[in-house]
């Protein structure tokens, strides 16, 4: 009976494809919406300690950021977001995608939407904790350009940063605000992932769409503006941690409650949600374009390797 069940299940590919694919398909991403990450982590920065902000609106610093650091200026942290994907995104979506095949049931029922958020959350966190010391590269990478010139870290690329870091601060710094990286990374994968593969099946089920491009574009921006209003304050905690320095041998923040006071005594509760407009314009899209090349991609491999 166990194998009847086995070979009913569908051919599928092998999990370190499934690994690759997971990476490839956030990197690609990446490269097209780099741009919106610069932006939103300088707008999450924005008016640090106080309730005056460098930016009025994310259009505005795009062109203070293009008038200040030229064209090149808008991609700088590229590298260290491509290797952010590479890490944290390979194992995210990697082991996402292996639970979420185990839990489906011999007749392709798919798991309930609180298993499929338990799912994203374990895949999240590991995610996180194996992609921090690119993210804390990335953050201080796209944070220099509005430092003065005596200030900034001066970071050629993530290697450099990886390297001195390392060397100047002590090679835990690499993990510097892990805990509030991989809360973050609870709630958006718990939001995204589940939210993403509920929004897909309730699109299918509706009898208005197949299983295409228009299905997964969709079920992405639905999942992208869901995951967005519930990780930001997170993501605020995340970003100030791993950029603070540390003055006369005394960090900025001695933990994420206290980023969390600070903002909303000095700045107010809802800059808990500043930048929200550049936050999703970069989660929504990155968003669309992972599903959309993880899932084009999945699609190549069955066609030409097991159905072949």
């Amino acid at each position: 009976m166990a194998s009847a069940a086995d070979s009913s299940k569908p051919k599928t590919s092998p999990k370190h494809i499934k690994f690759l694919f997971g990476g490839l398909a956030g990197m690609g991403a990446t490269v097209f919406v780099q741009p919106l990450d610069l932006v939103k982590n300088r707008m999450q920065l924005s008016g640090q300690g106080s309730k005056a902000r460098e930016y009025k609106t994310s259009g505005h610093a795009v062109i203070s950021i293009l008038k200040n650091e030229g064209v090149s200026g808008i991609y700088t942290g590229l590298s260290a977001g491509l290797l952010r994907q590479a890490t944290y995104t390979t194992t995210r979506l990697g082991i996402y995608t292996v639970l979420f095949e185990s839990t489906t049931g011999s007749d392709g029922t798919p798991p309930s939407f609180l298993l499929k958020a338990l799912i994203g959350m374990a895949a999240g966190a590991s995610g996180a904790f194996v992609g921090t010391p690119a993210e804390v590269a990335l953050i201080r990478m796209t944070a220099d350009g509005r430092l003065p010139p005596e200030q900034r870290r001066g970071y050629s690329n993530v290697f450099n940063a990886l390297v001195r870091i390392s060397r100047e601060e002590g090679i835990t710094t690499l993990w510097r605000g892990c805990i509030p990286t991989m809360a973050r990374a609870v709630v958006v994968n718990a939001a995204q992932l589940a939210s993403y593969s509920q929004s897909k099946q309730a699109l299918l089920d509706s009898g208005y769409f197949r299983d295409d491009i228009l299905c997964h574009f969709s079920a992405s921006m639905i999942s992208g503006l869901v995951t967005t209003a519930a990780s930001m304050p997170v993501d605020i905690v995340k970003t100030r941690i791993q950029n603070m320095r540390t003055i006369d041998g005394k960090p900025e923040y001695k933990n994420g409650l206290e980023v969390l006071v600070k903002v909303i005594r000095n700045e107010g509760f809802f800059s808990l949600w500043k930048g929200f407009t550049p936050y999703y314009a970069r989660l929504g899209p990155h968003t669309v374009l992972t599903f959309i090349f993880l899932e084009q991609m999945n699609k190549l491999y069955k066609r030409y390797f097991l159905d072949s």
